[in-house]
């Protein structure tokens, strides 16, 4: 069973900066694409950023230029720097992973608890 933890979420003004983390557990951290969604109230849970095996990374538009995800192997660790932060990153940030033998998606993904993201003066 695949178990991912994610921390770091918090209250923070506009343009300023958090770092979530997401530990996984398993054996599958090592072969597996990770990546960071958010869900905003009332609106439908959208792919943030990505980090295949090879660790090169894809990001939504809203998030180039200002988010970072990396992951540390050695730690089964997934990070996501966020800078410059806006008002409309408000949502909660989920951590996933793809199930064995099954694509990185949405529908099928191991899921984190979520961690809440405020960004507010």
């Amino acid at each position: 069973q695949v178990q991912l933890v994610e921390s770091g979420g918090g209250l923070v003004q506009p343009g300023g900066s958090l770092r979530l983390s997401c530990a996984a557990s398993g054996s599958i951290f090592h072969s597996n694409t990770m990546g960071w969604y958010r869900q905003a109230p009332g609106k439908q849970r959208e792919l943030v950023a990505v980090i295949f095996t090879s660790g090169s990374a894809n990001y939504a538009d809203s998030a180039k230029g200002r988010f970072t995800i990396s992951r540390d192997n050695a730690k089964t660790t997934v990070y996501l720097q966020m800078n410059s932060l806006k008002p409309e990153d408000t949502a909660v940030y989920y951590c996933a992973t793809n199930r064995p033998r099954a694509p990185f998606s949405v529908s099928t993904n191991y899921w984190g608890q979520g961690t809440q993201v405020t960004v507010s003066s």
